[in-house]
């Protein structure tokens, strides 16, 4: 899951993009509140912790604006301004969870992982499409309740496509959710991870739609 990260602070930034990392992110790290109003804007990130004081523009001011431009990311305020009339503030300029620091690691990967799954309309921690059973938090994978290992990746690109069961993903979408910024991508890699999930799962879950991407099915194509 990749998210985006608006901290200005260089030791509380490397500390929660190398902790969230350790947790299964794809972590891309702004330091201001311009950088992170056009990171939001462009929207390649399936959620994004945003602090309040940041240089450049104020955080409050950054989550006003890409709201009022129909931007709908989840958006976890994570700020030192602790009074309730900033909380109130936060939420009702459209922040989706407003946390105060110093904030657990595990708990912060927690709400992120509730947010996205909300914003996909998934009511449930686990993820269930056909007889596959994702766990976001354990990070494990079962098929007809037998446990399935997947690689780092793999895994990642299974989370995506059932996040959007019966929705076609492009190339281009399935990497920008799996990879952040500085990380290589080689131009088959998405290709050979469908490979791989299709041997290790079951080779009609997910369908090519030439020229177009690819599809998670929902239910199991009949005979």
């Amino acid at each position: 899951m990749r998210i985006l990260l608006a901290e200005d602070d260089p030791l509380l930034g490397d500390g929660l993009r190398a902790g969230l990392r350790q947790l299964g992110f794809q972590v891309d790290w702004v330091r201001d509140g311009e950088a992170a109003e056009r990171e939001l804007r462009a929207q390649p990130h399936a959620a994004a912790v945003l602090d309040l004081g940041l240089p450049l523009k104020d955080g409050m001011d950054v989550l006003a604006a890409v709201r009022q431009a129909g931007v709908s990311l989840p958006v976890l305020v994570l700020t030192a301004r602790d009074a309730v009339p900033e909380r109130i503030r936060g939420l009702d300029a459209g922040a989706d969870d407003y946390v105060v620091k110093p904030v657990d690691l595990d708990e912060l990967a927690a709400r992120l992982r509730a947010l996205v799954r909300r914003a996909h309309g998934q009511p449930h921690e686990c993820l269930t499409v056909q007889d596959v059973v994702l766990d976001p938090a354990a990070r494990s994978v079962g098929r007809a309740g037998v446990p399935v290992t997947l690689s780092t990746r793999e895994f990642d690109l299974l989370h995506v496509l059932m996040l959007n069961a019966g929705r076609v993903l492009s190339r281009e979408q399935l990497e920008q959710h799996l990879y952040s910024w500085g990380r290589e991508v080689e131009s088959n890699a998405i290709e050979v991870h469908i490979h791989h999930l299709r041997r290790k799962l079951d080779a009609a879950l997910i369908q090519t739609v030439r020229g177009v991407g690819y599809l998670l099915l929902r239910e199991k194509p009949k005979p």
